[in-house]
């Protein structure tokens, strides 16, 4: 089970739907030296190393549809509220 868990419906196309998980990705890649890769609609990402270590996730992308799934490590749980707070901005801007 994720510790985050958070689904936005969206009215874009598929297509679009996806770009815009990339840009979220891709702001995560910066900040936090996450790596990813698309496994179908899905957008599966990990930190190897860095302030994130050890942090696995993944990002749904369907018709209408986008679940974004966080595992945090550990001891990166006190940090859930904020994590998901602006994993949660992201996705209301690019959505």
């Amino acid at each position: 089970m994720a510790t985050i868990d958070l689904r936005r419906i969206h009215t874009l196309s598929t297509e679009e739907a996806r770009k815009r998980a990339e840009e979220l990705a891709k702001s995560l890649e910066e900040k936090l030296g996450l790596v990813w890769h698309w496994e179908g609609d899905r957008l599966v990402f990990e930190a190897p190393g860095g302030a994130a270590r050890g942090t696995k996730g993944a990002v749904q992308v369907t018709k209408d549809e986008v679940c974004v799934e966080i595992n945090l490590p550990f001891l990166h749980r006190m940090l859930k509220g904020k994590v998901e707070s602006k994993v949660r901005e992201k996705l209301d801007r690019l959505l």
